[in-house]
């Protein structure tokens, strides 16, 4: 047998610049019809060294060398693996990045992206140093001791975050568990965060590894069709419903079955709803598009669903902002028909299941659906009520004249100007999530990149890096309030050193704006909420604080561009759109007090609040949620 005598470290590199996923084997750009077109599925590693891998990993990344592994310099663990993410997302999940770390707290930094990237269902490798395997010396720096388990390290806090866990302590276990990791990271199924531990005298320790090891390997990521006596059941309900609606989420992007949803709302005229992961499935002036669905959706959307006799879901998993927490599906007799490549998501609701590829389960709907459409009367009942949706956008969008200081919403509305199809608009976390689903006019497959399976502050600037890398040729926004500004501006360094033209659009309105809204609706007054001086009575009412976050995206080598007036933000959005360098356009937003805002929130959302108060505030919010709670059902 012919072997390689190669670290662990070593080997691992070598390993991943010969894997590969591929899928539906079309033609390569500029190449022979029918070759297939192969992706590589780690594509670069993301590492922070330290004493756990500096010695291993980041040694075999210097000796493998760029061509091999390209190696991206971070700043912070948790915002490398958000930066993975993005790519991956970008990449349709056909390719991802590595992150590694050293031991302790770079390993544990990795956790909230990991839960991230899971939660999203979107891969990324980890591989975080861990203590020694041999024990010569115990305790080492960084290591938390286990009184009843000396085989436990904080890497197994990584463990209910990851789709795949395994701990390299000898080199050859290293072989099947490459393998495990390859197979889960290319799994549609399964894919998420995977996570390989390696000790740090493994990293460095010499082993004679198999030729066959380091062969081209090509991960094919399948297509799955329905089966046919569910597709059966699924066209009987579909036909018989009067007033059927489809909520697209982000497994139609996945797939890349955007064309196979439009030909099915084409010929069936269903009305197509979207989650904020599915947003953009179809273009916002598509006829059958009527926008987000759920807490933060259309009032369109909204009604329909309240009045939908069935749902298609296509790659959803329902989250309670989707369902507004149970409520929102209110017919009596509703029925669900769940299209999900996941068994565990096409059974949610009780629904007739249709475990399939989303593209090739649409693209069975509707040759078995041929002929039917929905009544005319529903069509234009749908059409009238998104016109008039759209006459709010509009009136969001506006400002009176360009001498004023724009509210969030006239940032999003001068955005929206400025941009084409080809941009890519990065949010997470805050206001701006409700208010991008129900007013954001996508104009593409992938330019509506809302991470709001975790809603992570901090995910949207490392995020703009990984999209940018992903597709170099894609102007990339990533919109942050001064809260999610302040958790990880880490990586606009390494945009700088890149030379990564992301556009940062900051709003600076001075405290948690989203959650300030949820506290004041719930009873909590604001607590807590506002970035402002304490105030004689303890609470944090006072002047707003000095701070100034352009200064500080300055100081991090970014250029930046200060908007006073709504004119101002326009002429700035323009010209960070044309620059070549990571750009920073920084606006203090009108409050929402002065300035009339997006529509308000078109379906419920369950937060508990205090059952017994003495404050009014509390008391009142509570009886308007008994209210609606009462409204909550099963479907079974």
């Amino acid at each position: 047998m012919t072997t390689r005598r190669r670290t662990v470290a070593q080997a691992l590199v070598e390993f991943l610049a010969h894997q590969y996923t591929e899928r539906d084997g079309a033609a390569a750009p500029g190449g022979q019809d029918g070759a297939p077109v192969r992706h590589r599925l780690i594509n670069a590693c993301w590492g922070i060294f330290g004493h756990g891998n500096v010695a291993g990993i980041g040694q075999a990344l210097l000796e493998s060398g760029p061509d091999t592994m390209p190696y991206l310099q971070g700043r912070n663990e948790q915002a490398m693996v958000h930066a993975a993410v993005g790519y991956a997302r970008q990449c349709d999940r056909l390719s991802a990045h590595a992150v590694t770390t050293s031991i302790g707290p770079g390993a544990t930094n990795l956790v909230t992206g990991a839960a991230l990237a899971t939660v999203n269902r979107l891969p990324v490798l980890l591989l975080p140093g861990d203590t020694f395997a041999t024990r010569p010396a115990d305790p080492v720096l960084q290591q938390l001791e286990v009184p009843y388990a000396g085989d436990v390290s904080v890497n197994d806090a990584l463990r209910p975050v990851s789709r795949y866990f395994d701990r390299i302590t000898r080199p050859e276990a290293l072989i099947p568990a490459a393998l495990q990791a390859m197979r889960v990271l290319a799994d549609p199924v399964e894919t998420g965060a995977v996570t390989l531990a390696l000790p740090q005298d493994v990293q460095a320790e010499a082993y004679d590894w198999p030729e066959e090891f380091f062969a081209d390997r090509v991960w094919r990521v399948p297509r799955p069709a329905p089966d046919a006596a569910a597709l059966a059941d699924a066209v009987r309900a579909v036909r018989a419903a009067e007033r059927p609606l489809i909520i697209a989420g982000g497994g139609v992007h996945h797939s890349g079955a955007e064309d196979a949803l439009r030909a099915l709302a084409d010929a069936t005229g269903i009305p197509v709803a979207s989650t904020q992961a599915g947003k953009g499935s179809l273009r916002h002036d598509h006829p059958a598009d009527v926008g987000g669905i759920g807490h933060t959706g259309t009032a369109t959307a909204d009604a329909l669903a309240r009045r939908a006799d069935l749902v298609l879901g296509v790659g959803t998993r329902y989250t309670d902002f989707t369902t507004a927490s149970a409520t929102l599906f209110a017919a009596p007799g509703v029925r669900f028909v769940n299209l999900n490549i996941a068994s565990f998501d096409a059974h949610k609701l009780a629904a007739t299941s249709l475990v399939a590829d989303a593209r090739a389960g649409l693209q069975a709907l509707t040759e078995a659906l041929s002929g039917h459409r929905v009544a005319p009367a529903y069509e234009e009942e749908y059409a009238a009520a998104k016109a008039r949706w759209e006459s709010l956008v509009d009136a969001a969008y506006a400002a009176p004249d360009d001498s004023v200081r724009p509210s969030q919403t006239q940032v999003l509305g001068a955005l929206d100007a400025t941009v084409g199809e080809q941009d890519v608009i990065i949010n997470a976390a805050g206001s701006l999530p409700g208010d991008l689903h129900k007013l954001w006019r996508a104009r593409s497959r992938r330019q509506y990149h809302l991470e709001y399976g975790y809603s992570c502050m901090g995910y949207e600037i490392p995020a703009a890096i990984g999209v940018r890398l992903a597709a170099p040729d894609r102007p990339v926004w990533a919109l942050v309030g001064d809260g999610t500004y302040l958790m990880m501006p880490t990586e606009i360094v390494t945009a700088v050193q890149e030379g990564i033209n992301i556009n940062v659009v900051l709003l600076q309105n001075h405290g948690y704006a989203s959650i300030g809204g949820l506290s004041e609706q719930t009873g909590g007054e604001r607590f807590g909420t506002a970035y402002r001086y304490r105030a004689a009575d303890g609470t944090y009412t006072g002047e707003p604080l000095p701070v100034d976050l352009a200064a500080n995206a300055a100081s991090l080598g970014m250029h930046v561009i200060r908007a006073a007036t709504v004119g101002e933000l326009r002429a700035a959005l323009a010209t960070a759109r044309a620059d070549e360098r990571p750009t920073c356009v920084y606006v203090e937003t009108a409050t929402a007090d002065t300035v009339p805002g997006a529509p308000g929130a078109q379906a419920w959302w369950d937060v508990p609040v205090a059952e017994t108060a003495t404050r009014p505030a509390a008391v009142e919010a509570r009886k308007e949620y008994d209210r609606h709670a009462t409204e909550r059902r099963r479907h079974l």
